[in-house]
């Protein structure tokens, strides 16, 4: 496809050298803050609507806090255990670049962020920036809503310290005088509920032309004293202390899996702590004291200037009014788009798959599709089985209620329910608890694999005939997630394509070898080895002198083996684009090694989340293939998870994909990041046009 030629400069077609060896890979910690380094440039950005750019603010926060939960968590513990490649220089390197990140992190908030909404009329009022009337007002709130929650905790041997639960907020403060026993015990604790909210907004009558916040960290220190009567508060700082979160429990040695995990989400907030945040002016003796008590080393220790949790914040965002003047604040509403052209509102949508493929492209193109398969899927006494795959679906979802009422109605339904999908293990018991309950088929998948693929299943009788549709996907069957993640859908009855769906579902439900499948690629039988199979055809094409080109998109790039593939092909001649979201341990660009390899991130408005997978090895029409990949190029991808990737046959929907999802992107100048070898990135331009801008503006319409 000319779409996907190589960039002009690009090496190509030269005679290639000896193949030298392997590059040194990048470091996989320092590529996850390099990611949160290229969000935070959003936070920058003065094209960027300014509540968005708090947004962005506040999206590294809650990254890092993922980041230290489990990725940080994982590499100590494999740094403990002798384990290769997590040496203690690698550990000081990671964790002086995540101090350097929150520094400038909180250095963006306070001097960039802050400032720019206070001109557009929205503030944070500290204690002191607060007149006499919005004073009086807030100690009503604190003595009403906040006081009544609040239980300090005085230290002695026979109060020791608090379990302090995972990311919460809390107060240490040093005493003076004496308790009412008369002890001089000088050390106390306040632990903040999480029920109150963490950002309270003013009355308007209060703060005239103006939208007046206070943080409830201000409104609890501006009261600190009232809690200890007869005592003096001589020193305080907020505290919050990171924990590692990843549930751990031996599949091989539990006899129910969900009772087991449900039993791990009570203990989950009281790991092992790994980082410590406390206020830039906290005292010494105080941070040492914590120290001491949560068992962390000195570089464990953040000193931030501002408050220890900015990820609340979005709670500001959500109080913004809705004015026209907010609303410039905000990026604009978009609403998704229905694909009119092959799919009406009204009407069968298993009628109009039997005419052709339906391929969505979200969030730019509307999620309901898939709701509507689901629903009419219910409704229609003819469908006599339903079956899904169930990682991320939220709280609350139409299409768990759908599955539910399937159920109700009396027919077959199979709900595999990934029980280890992070963060999101309660709400998927509580379905699997549901699904149960009105007799569904709730199976948990593979012990030790997490089912990943996302699948959704529909068989439906037609005369003498029982035919199948499906709906496969790169994302998360999440509705709310649908609109800020781009995401792939596939809407099908391909006889291939749906008979592998079936073959995967009974394989889950059934633990026994199926037969092979016809068009899926599937982790971690096949996957891994025919990707690694599709580069190395590209190898050879390029040392024989035909085209050979490979674009992939993913959202990390880190499994090693893959990665010397590519290193190999690019030697033999190949011409490589890789649009890699995050994680990237492949540097690109080195003379004699990697020079043929391109390296790009974009990183916009909506999160990049679509797998796509080019490769193209001769001339003719026959030596092209692009896979949609509900996996990344990770080892657990390809190894400890049920995963699939699909061909896309049709060639206007392959090059509807290519047009959409690969050629915007790898000319994005608005929003790509260029990889350098070293690992650092730089802007690839800042005039446009911009992939994701377009996309939005082909789907205006």
């Amino acid at each position: 496809m000319n779409e996907l030629a190589p960039p002009s400069g690009a090496e190509t077609g030269a005679e290639p050298a000896l193949a030298p060896a392997l590059p040194r890979l990048l470091n996989r910690e320092r590529a996850i803050l390099a990611f949160n380094r290229r969000v935070l440039a959003q936070a920058q950005r003065a094209d960027v609507p300014l509540l968005e750019r708090l947004r962005y603010v506040c999206i590294v926060s809650s990254n890092l806090d993922e980041f230290f939960e489990v990725r940080f968590a994982d590499v100590l513990e494999a740094h403990r255990e002798g384990g290769a490649g997590f040496s203690t220089r690698d550990l000081q390197s990671v964790a002086v670049e995540a101090h350097r990140l929150i520094d400038d992190q909180y250095a963006v908030f306070n001097d960039e962020v802050m400032p720019a909404l206070q001109r557009a009329g929205i503030v944070i009022l500290n204690h002191a920036d607060r007149d006499a009337a919005q004073r009086r007002w807030v100690d009503g709130f604190f003595q009403r809503q906040v006081r009544p929650l609040l239980v300090p905790i005085g230290l002695d041997p026979s109060h020791p310290f608090p379990m302090v639960a995972n990311k919460s907020l809390n107060f240490i403060a040093r005493l003076s005088g004496r308790d009412a026993f008369g002890r001089a015990n000088g050390i106390a604790i306040v632990k903040v509920p999480r029920v109150l909210p963490r950002v309270i907004r003013l009355p308007d009558e209060l703060a005239p032309g103006q939208q007046a916040f206070v943080l409830l960290t201000s409104v609890i220190r501006a009261h600190l004293g009232e809690l200890f009567p007869g005592r003096e508060v001589e020193a305080f700082s907020q505290f919050r202390v990171t924990r590692d979160s990843d549930l751990e429990v031996d599949e091989d040695d539990v006899t129910n899996l969900r009772q087991a995990l449900r039993t791990g989400l009570t203990t989950r907030h009281f790991g092992q702590a790994l980082r410590l945040e406390v206020v830039k002016s906290c005292p010494a003796e105080l941070y040492e004291f914590l120290l001491q008590q949560f068992d962390l080393p000195e570089a464990a220790l953040y000193k931030v200037n501002g408050p220890v949790n900015l990820v609340r914040l979005n709670q500001l965002i959500d109080q913004a009014d809705e004015s026209a003047a907010s609303v410039a604040l905000r990026f604009p509403v978009h609403e998704p788009a229905w694909p009119r052209a092959v799919l009406p509102r009204e009407g069968s949508v298993f009628a109009a798959l039997r005419e052709r493929d339906v391929l969505l492209h979200h969030p730019f193109e509307s999620f309901e599709p898939v709701v509507q398969f689901l629903r009419e899927a219910v409704a229609d006494p003819d469908v006599l089985a339903i079956r899904q795959t169930i990682y991320r679906t939220g709280s609350e979802s139409p299409l768990m209620e759908a599955l539910i009422e399937a159920a109700r109605r009396g027919k077959e339904v199979m709900a595999v329910v990934e029980l280890k999908a992070r963060f999101d293990e309660e709400a998927n018991i509580n379905w699997a608890e549901r699904l149960e309950a009105v007799g569904a088929q709730v199976v948990y998948g593979i012990v030790g694999l997490k089912t990943h693929a996302k699948l959704l299943l529909v068989t439906r009788r037609e005369g003498e005939q029982l035919r199948r549709y499906a709906h496969l996907s790169t994302g998360n069957y999440n509705p709310k997630t649908a609109r800020m993640y781009t995401d792939v859908g596939y809407l099908t009855a391909d006889p291939d394509l749906t008979g592998d769906a079936e073959a995967v579902f009974q394989q889950l439900a059934s633990q026994t070898r199926t037969r092979p499948m016809r068009a899926f690629l599937q982790a971690p039988f096949t996957l891994h080895r025919r990707i690694g199979q599709l580069i190395e055809r590209v190898g050879a094409a390029a040392r024989a002198g035909r085209p050979a080109r490979i674009v992939a998109k993913v959202n990390a790039l880190t499994d090693l083996q893959l990665i010397e593939k590519l290193v190999r092909a690019a030697q033999a001649g190949a011409s490589i684009d890789l649009i890699v979201r995050g994680a990237c341990q492949l540097p690109p660009g080195l003379p004699g090694a990697t020079e043929r390899i391109r390296v790009r991130s974009v990183v916009g408005r909506f999160l990049e989340h679509t797998r796509v997978l080019y490769f193209r090895w001769g001339e003719r029409e026959e030596d092209e293939v692009l896979y949609l990949s509900s996996a990344d190029w990770m080892s657990r991808n390809m190894f400890r998870r049920i995963e699939i990737a699909w061909p896309v046959r049709d060639a206007a929907l392959r090059q509807r994909v290519i047009d959409e999802c690969l050629v915007p992107y790898l000319h994005d100048r608005l929003d790509a990041w260029t990889l350098l070898p070293d690992g650092q990135y730089e802007r690839a331009g800042s005039d446009g046009p911009g992939a994701q801008q377009a996309l939005l503006q082909r789907y205006a319409g």
